[in-house]
């Protein structure tokens, strides 16, 4: 099995460098998404051990690159909606494309996550899940200012340190 470096944990700070190399494993594990399944923002962070980082993983595909490269497409919340649905370019772009990979809405417009879900911590086995993340490292992602400004400064931010006192 590959030996993938750590990423810094929860509480400590996080440089560029990392910041490249976490959004890069964000990338690899949507890559990793098989066609006609979804995933959500918490489980692609708890993969990477960040149980509290699905607002983390929602900037990284906010800033991720074109969706041709990355299927965000298949990224949606943990109640099964479409949230990230309008950086699609038109309303129900997102829907039309996981339609036509079949997967199937409720009257609602939700996804049921027990029929579609792919959690990769309970889809991959830890080696696969290793050998996603370490072919993450031949390309580091693009992280530019606001992006690390929110990885550092948000109080949403697995790594943002707090002042001594509080």
């Amino acid at each position: 099995m590959p030996e993938t470096p750590s990423n810094p944990t929860p509480g400590q700070s996080i440089n560029r460098s990392n910041a490249e190399r976490l959004g890069a494993q964000v990338y690899a594990l949507v890559r990793a998404c098989p066609p006609g399944r979804v995933t959500t923002y918490g489980w692609l962070a708890a993969a990477l051990g960040f149980p509290r980082g699905a607002r983390m993983v929602g900037w990284f595909m906010n800033h991720s690159p074109r969706w041709e490269e990355v299927p965000a497409h298949r990224v949606i919340n943990s109640k099964g909606e479409l949230s990230g649905s309008w950086a699609f370019g038109q309303r129900g772009r997102m829907r039309e494309m996981l339609e036509a990979e079949g997967v199937q809405f409720s009257g609602e417009g939700r996804v049921d996550l027990k029929r579609y879900g792919w959690d990769p911590s309970r889809d991959l086995t830890d080696e696969e899940r290793a050998n996603v993340l370490a072919s993450a490292d031949a390309a580091p992602a693009d992280v530019d200012d606001e992006l690390f400004r929110l990885l550092m400064d948000d109080p949403a931010s697995p790594f943002r340190i707090q002042p001594t006192g509080q």
